[in-house]
């Protein structure tokens, strides 16, 4: 049995006005991962994507409520397979590098493998959104630590236990840095495989607005800053606050000193004000990094509870070699009994 065929592929493809080219994607897709199910979500196009997909041999559903990330969600939480591989309809990918993807993820137990675009064409990646990648993967690493070369690839292959874990909130285009995020945030294995990137076709426009998106990611970062990382993003505040209170501080008492005279109480009440909401905020900071905490292991323990690829073979190999041709019934029990220790 190829490794492949082992597990149930499924393969989604989020668009919106990709006539020129959904069609070609659905097929190379349907190539190179043989047996693989192809989602198409049609996002409110108003050309013939959904009729196209369809006769190319997709699954075609539709998202009425507009933004990648809203459609993302809903593939994520629709769709049971146990390798998901997510991908844009512009053609812009190569399907091929799907199957080094999934075979690094499955060989090397990851929970996610990002495609890092390499420019087959000198079109095919606008200057200004190189420098916004560059930019964003930049800040996600000063605020994580670690984080990938291209953190805003649309073409990702993860495993069911990654997509059953993640409770996406992004609604457009900051959906890849959530993702990113979340891999992060948890510590899961990832990795990164270099693969063509390849220039629209004639006919394709982009949906991405550089600076209207990247703003709206720069948002979306700082956002997680403070949720992720409460402590250093109130701490922050609170030093920004409590440099202009020590410099009022020091212009008081040097007025007092030199004319023994107070200066006047509105300088102080500021001076005390600052000082306070300084605290306050390293305060709201501590008391957010205890309530993050508490979410990250939520999220965790969602994590734990699926199976990784290749657990389940296992499994009925371990229940075959113990109960003998009883391995399948008592590989059908695990759900109820993972059930019942839950309720317990």
């Amino acid at each position: 049995m190829s490794l492949f065929a082992q597990y149930r592929i499924a393969v989604l493809v989020p668009c919106y006005n990709e006539a020129a080219t959904v069609a070609s994607v659905v097929a190379q897709f349907q190539a190179a991962l043989p047996g693989a199910s192809v989602y198409v979500y049609d996002n409110n196009s108003t050309d013939r994507t959904a009729e196209l997909a369809r006769s190319a041999g997709a699954e075609v559903r539709r998202e009425s409520r507009q933004g990648k990330g809203i459609v993302v969600r809903r593939m994520f939480s629709d769709i049971d397979a146990d390798i998901y591989v997510l991908v844009d309809g512009d053609a812009t990918y190569d399907a091929l590098s799907a199957r080094d993807m999934i075979a690094r993820l499955v060989q090397d137990r990851l929970d996610m493998v990002v495609a890092a675009r390499v420019e087959v064409e000198a079109t095919a990646y606008r200057a200004g959104h190189r420098l916004g990648n560059l930019l964003l993967t930049t800040l996600v690493a000063s605020v994580f630590g670690r984080t990938f070369t291209d953190m805003l690839s649309g073409y990702r292959v993860f495993t069911r236990r990654f997509v059953k874990s993640i409770p996406l909130l992004a609604r457009g285009f900051e959906i890849e840095t959530e993702l990113t995020v979340h891999a992060l945030e948890l510590g899961l294995p990832v990795a990164e495989i270099a693969t063509p990137y390849y220039a629209r076709p004639t006919g394709s426009a982009s949906k991405l607005n550089t600076w209207r998106d990247g703003l709206r990611i720069l948002w979306t970062i700082a956002g997680l800053q403070r949720s992720e990382r409460p402590l250093l993003f109130f701490t922050s505040v609170g030093g920004l606050l409590l440099v202009p209170a020590i410099l009022l501080a020091v212009s008081i008492f040097t007025a007092y000193e030199r004319e023994g005279v107070f200066p006047g109480l509105p300088a102080a009440t500021l001076t005390i004000a600052l000082t306070f909401l300084a605290v306050l905020s390293v305060t709201c900071g501590l008391v957010l990094t205890t309530v993050t905490r508490g979410r990250r292991e939520a999220k965790l323990l969602a994590y734990l509870q699926q199976m990784a690829p290749g657990a389940r073979e296992e499994l009925r190999v371990r229940s075959l070699n113990v109960t003998g041709q009883g391995g399948e019934r008592d590989l059908a029990l695990v759900p109820e009994i993972r059930a019942s220790s839950q309720e317990a």
